[in-house]
């Protein structure tokens, strides 16, 4: 017992550093599964790896919830543990203090009882020496009796107080063991739930990345349409109309300032580069067929995109907002750092978008795409 306190001490350091430690991983955990959502929002996004972004983001949450019933039970462990043990070892250390101080005065009391008598009994043997004995028998035995009681009592006395120690030795070690018992259910509890959680989850998880080769209808659809080679021809236009349809071409293609910064690359936009690289969305016309400058000459039909990812123009009214498989009407070909000028058909909509968020689009897509919208040619 002499270690007791002293080892509850240390245990009671420990079990603060071992909490500290729990904290500091149930933090770490929380940042990395953070990390783990964020890359799932990104791939929630994309055309071919949206169901895996949604799955990224549901292992995230569900590691979120095992990390705060971690905590939890640590909160309990401090609570009803490493509290609990650090105040009973301070009211132990004086309790203690006062038995020992008790016992020793109790101790020494009937030792100098003891002490006395046998004192008492040396003192009238000596006495009844070459005297005559019959005088000092009875007081000779009296002082006996009395001797053999306060022994038998400080024997007593000595058995009481080792049994008490013993017994309050086995209490601190049965509160110890107790408290631990209930703590190991506790984290039984929780690797069960822990369990419970993931275990219902994992199946449909496993299931969505079992084949990364399996790339949805739409997208193979997507892909297949790249393939077809687009060709704009120019037409022409009658001469009366050249003077007045050079004038509304002028107006159409006037647009507000390109946005300062270099355009975004769509998500999985090197999936869909072309074979046959182009400088402009303007396909096969060579030297730019429209030119304002030399007062349109050849007046050619606008070349037309279509949308292979949504976008969406926020707060900047420059901006324009579509949905996958949309018709844009481009009313200037050329990129400017990565921006695009064009008409959304289906609302009449204008303004600039990302370049690499469409692919050259011309009328024979329509029977080679399931999901292509209804447009209105622009001539």
């Amino acid at each position: 017992m002499e270690q007791f306190n002293p080892g509850l001490r240390n245990l009671v350091n420990l079990g603060k550093s071992y909490e500290k430690s729990v904290a500091a991983m149930s933090l770490a955990g929380k940042v990395y599964f953070d990390a783990v959502s964020k890359i799932g929002e990104n791939a929630a996004v994309s055309p071919v790896s949206r169901e895996l972004g949604v799955v990224l983001m549901e292992i995230s949450e569900v590691h979120r919830k095992v990390h705060l019933e971690l905590e939890e039970n640590f909160k309990r462990f401090h609570s009803e543990i490493i509290a609990e043990l650090e105040r009973k070892t301070d009211m132990d250390v004086k309790y203690m203090t006062a038995t020992f101080k008790r016992y020793q005065t109790e101790h020494k009391i009937k030792q100098d009882s003891l002490e006395r008598s046998q004192s008492d009994l040396k003192k009238l043997r000596r006495k009844s020496q070459g005297k005559n004995t019959n005088k000092y028998e009875n007081k000779e035995s009296e002082c006996l009796e009395t001797l053999r009681s306060g022994q038998m009592d400080m024997q007593k006395f000595i058995a009481d107080g080792c049994k008490e120690a013993l017994l309050e030795e086995k209490r601190r070690f049965c509160f110890l063991v107790d408290k631990h018992c209930t703590f190991s259910y506790q984290i039984a509890a929780f690797h069960d739930k822990a369990r419970d959680m993931l275990f219902g989850k994992l199946p449909t998880w496993q299931d969505k990345c079992g084949d990364a080769t399996n790339v949805p209808e739409s997208v193979m659809s997507m892909i297949e349409g790249l393939r077809t080679p687009v060709s704009i021809t120019p037409q022409a236009s009658p001469v009366s109309q050249r003077n007045s349809r050079s004038n509304s071409i002028f107006r159409d293609t006037v647009p507000p300032p390109a946005p300062a910064l270099k355009a975004q690359t769509s998500p999985l936009a090197s999936m869909f580069t072309q074979d046959t690289p182009t400088t402009n969305l303007s396909g096969g016309l060579g030297p730019r067929s429209v030119s304002v400058a030399t007062g349109l000459n050849n007046i050619v039909k606008r070349p037309r995109v279509r949308t292979i990812f949504p976008h969406t123009s926020g707060t900047n009214a420059t901006l324009l907002s579509f949905d996958e498989g949309d018709i844009i009407t481009l009313l200037i070909p050329d990129e400017r750092d990565g921006w695009l000028y064009g008409e959304l058909e289906k609302t009449r909509q204008r303004g600039w978008f990302p370049s690499s968020y469409c692919r050259a689009y011309s009328d024979r897509h329509k029977h080679t795409h399931t999901h292509t919208h209804t447009h209105t040619q622009v001539s």
